[in-house]
């Protein structure tokens, strides 16, 4: 068994807040990342495949394929954009990382 990791990265807003608190509440919890005008991250994603090498083509998967499928389903989704307000999978939560994440 071997593991092979892609490693990609993208640009993204956004605010943690909820907006059921208090803007004292927000800020005492969420410090600066609750500021009102956005800020914004450099992420890295990390993504690691596990198996055996195909005896013919001695790949575990297409790197080449591997980083379409991230650049279609993931980056082209979230690169410069806004998490609170372009990503429909974030709009109604906190737009944590560890939500990010989890999605």
């Amino acid at each position: 068994m071997i593991y092979v990791t892609r490693r990609e990265c993208f640009n993204a807003a956004h605010k943690l807040w909820k907006p059921k608190w208090s803007d004292e509440k927000n800020i005492a919890v969420f410090g600066k990342c609750a500021n009102k005008n956005w800020h914004g991250h450099n992420f890295e994603l990390f993504v690691t495949i596990a198996g055996r090498p195909d005896p013919d083509t001695g790949f575990v998967f297409d790197l080449k394929l591997l980083s379409e499928l991230l650049k279609s389903k993931i980056i082209d989704k979230l690169d410069h954009k806004n998490l609170n307000l372009d990503v429909d999978f974030m709009t109604r939560i906190i737009a944590s990382t560890e939500r990010l994440a989890i999605l």
